[in-house]
């Protein structure tokens, strides 16, 4: 049993590598695709038509689909105040709770998110001309990514894989 979902991890670890690789990819393409209008605005005179709203879909999916990679990771700000001060059978048991809160959260915005897709498939974007069904499409798969990250995390629950305490910051020494 342990050892088929330490294999489940290892595969959602693998897509969640597929993921970084694709958010990095985006975040290329929106970084090249500023730079360049900027230059093509103020250097050359001529700014491109479509550069901006191309960076912005790319910022619409890196918001959704890097949710729930950073999810995964633990790098999402969270308040965890109660972790801190509560014995470790509290804590798992708080834990679950709210990997399942987030849970039923990934399943309601996939839901509503492909209802969304379908709503607004028929509509073009005004530069580009594609379908807005395109950038609408990061609401119901960051869902996703969430949903499958949220089973890993249970099952470092079930595993009791070590959380790692979170670095304190301390502040610089004084000379």
């Amino acid at each position: 049993m342990k050892s088929s979902l330490m294999l489940i991890n290892r595969v959602i670890d693998q897509f969640n590598r597929v993921v970084g690789w694709g958010l990095a990819f985006l975040l290329l393409t929106m970084t090249v695709l500023i730079f360049w209008q900027v230059f093509a605005r103020f250097v050359v005179g001529k700014p491109l038509f479509f550069s901006d709203e191309i960076a912005r879909f790319a910022m619409i999916w890196l918001t959704f689909i890097g949710a729930g990679y950073a999810y995964r990771k633990g790098t999402l700000i969270s308040v965890d105040i109660l972790l801190e001060y509560s014995g470790p059978r509290f804590a798992c048991v708080l834990r679950v709770l709210v990997v399942l809160c987030s849970a039923l959260f990934a399943l309601i915005i996939i839901k509503y998110g492909f209802d969304l897709v379908g709503r607004v498939a028929s509509q073009t974007a005004p530069s580009t001309r594609v379908s807005m069904m395109w950038p609408y499409m990061a609401v119901p798969l960051g869902g996703i990514v969430i949903l499958v990250n949220s089973v890993a995390l249970l099952i470092d629950e079930v595993v009791g894989k070590e959380h790692p305490k979170q670095a304190e910051i301390q502040p610089p020494e004084v000379s």
